[in-house]
């Protein structure tokens, strides 16, 4: 299990017990975070569960894959440190990860 912090765009925090093995996007869905909207159910096909990760768990977070990038140039706003939460997968490595979601998913 990790502790994940959600951060909405206007600063509320929430945090939240993951799993090990599902993904940031699912635990931000069986947790009614808002700001992931989730739209493909975690099938890296929109860009719906976009979030900044936190500059400390940047190496932690592993590579964006081919299709990652793509999804990404969907999203308004991609920064250096976006990703999509669906394609991130919770490990004990990544205790304490807090991140960001963006003003707007569309």
């Amino acid at each position: 299990m990790a502790k994940i912090t959600y951060i909405d765009n206007d600063g509320t925090e929430r945090v939240v017990e993951a799993t090990n093995g599902e993904s940031v996007m699912e635990a931000a869905v069986k947790n009614s975070i808002p700001g992931i909207d989730a739209d493909c159910g975690g099938a890296c096909a929109c860009a719906t569960c976009h979030v900044y990760v936190d500059a400390a768990f940047m190496d932690k977070v592993g590579e964006q894959q081919e299709m990652e990038k793509s999804m990404l140039d969907f999203a308004e706003n991609v920064q250096e440190n976006s990703r999509l939460s669906c394609q991130i997968t919770v490990s004990d490595a990544l205790d304490g990860l807090r991140v960001t979601t963006p003003e707007s998913q569309h």
